[in-house]
């Protein structure tokens, strides 16, 4: 069994398109916005909200994520009646982080201080590299200097946390240059940074027509020199790849790594719900905004299709988002969440424990130890 009300629930609302799609991006992304797009596609999401108000009910929303593509095309004003419409539905914690997807370009960032007065109090500013170069080999839209100004914006708008994400292994990059943005970042950030190397997925331009990457000895060389600049700036690694100072880390995030539920709406959107009866179930509605915006406007719309996984399933994705914390959880938090004992986690993880890579279960806490987080995805591969 479960008690729904004994794990935590976020809201994750996706807002599909993008200005161009960049040849690295295996995300949900379309092409093709127009401001007219604003009102229906609003409309549809308070419409999939609704829905899906069997599984949110009676429980306070932890934190609401606004990602995308690129969801500062959206005007504030709209932002500012989708977030009013879900408050007027769902509770909301009192301590609510309510965070938006923002690319730093020049129109987008104009925008920031329509997000603060909409709700928003936490934007995730996808910079990515202040290198020209490096940007425009990412095929990127905006150029260094623009997000340095977005960023000096940011705490001008009203904003006291916001995120930035950077990558590194970018195409012709070293352990300097690696440094040099990552130092900037450090910087200009309010506590949070989000830094991870760009790898090549399938279904992106980049697989299709793969660029030079760094070698595996220059990557490690990025890797150790970011990993001191992050470091000696207080930024502490909580996940493996989310640096923040204490009390700065991302509450959505880490409701995902915690194994919370989530509700999911949008075009392409995953949620997570627990049931009282101890089931857990997927959900996810189609992923074109064409087809996403013609099945919500039909009467009456039915909730997402949920598919329930497997007693094995539960241990397996229990283990493949907690073990990403460097903290890991309290073995404890495994029957809170799944329902299921704690001994179903221990027998499954006695491989890892016997190599190493796992903390003893008489520590009452499930965690790798240094090795193990070393070699995470082995440690994966044990629970699958």
């Amino acid at each position: 069994m479960i008690d729904p009300q004994a794990v935590p629930l976020s809201l994750y609302i996706h807002l599909p398109w993008c200005t161009r799609k960049c040849p690295y991006c295996d995300f949900n992304s379309h092409e093709g916005f127009t401001e007219s797009l604003q009102q229906p596609y609003i409309d549809a999401l308070l419409a999939d909200l609704d829905s899906q108000q069997a599984w949110w009910r009676d429980r306070p929303i932890e934190s609401i994520f606004i990602g995308g593509g690129t969801p500062s095309l959206f005007e504030g004003r709209w932002l500012g009646t989708l977030l009013e419409g879900v408050s007027n539905r769902a509770t909301l914690s009192r301590h609510v982080e309510i965070t938006l997807e923002s690319n730093p370009g020049s129109a987008e960032s104009s925008r920031f201080a329509e997000y603060r007065a909409a709700g928003v109090n936490r934007l995730s500013i996808g910079v990515q590299s202040f290198d020209d170069r490096a940007l425009h080999a990412l095929g990127r839209i905006h150029s260094g200097n623009e997000a340095r100004r977005a960023l000096d914006m940011v705490a001008t708008a009203g904003f006291q946390r916001w995120n930035i994400d950077l990558m590194h292994g970018l195409p012709g990059q070293d352990a300097q240059s690696g440094a040099a943005d990552l130092t900037e970042a450090v910087g200009r950030s309010a506590g949070h940074i989000s830094w991870y190397q760009l790898t090549i997925e399938r279904n992106t331009r980049f697989w299709s027509a793969p660029p030079a990457l760094p070698n595996e000895s220059e990557l490690e060389s990025i890797q150790q020199a970011g990993e001191a600049i992050l470091a000696d700036a207080g930024l502490d690694q909580y996940e493996v790849s989310a640096f923040s100072r204490e009390g700065e880390e991302s509450r959505h995030n880490m409701n995902y790594w915690r194994f919370g539920d989530y509700i999911g709406l949008g075009a392409g959107a995953h949620g997570k719900i627990s049931l009282p009866d101890g089931t857990i179930i997927r959900t996810q509605r189609t992923r074109t905004p064409t087809d996403y915006l013609a099945v919500t406007t039909s009467s009456p719309l039915s909730p997402p299709k949920g598919v329930a996984i497997s007693p094995a399933e539960k241990i397996t994705e229990f283990a493949m988002n907690t073990l990403r914390l460097t903290s890991g959880v309290p073995l404890s938090h495994f029957t809170q969440t799944t329902g299921a004992t704690v001994e179903q986690l221990t027998a499954a993880a006695k491989t890892a424990v016997s190599r190493g890579w796992l903390e003893a279960p008489d520590t009452g806490h499930f965690v790798t130890t240094p090795l193990g987080y070393q070699f995470l995805d082995s440690v994966i591969e044990t629970f699958l």
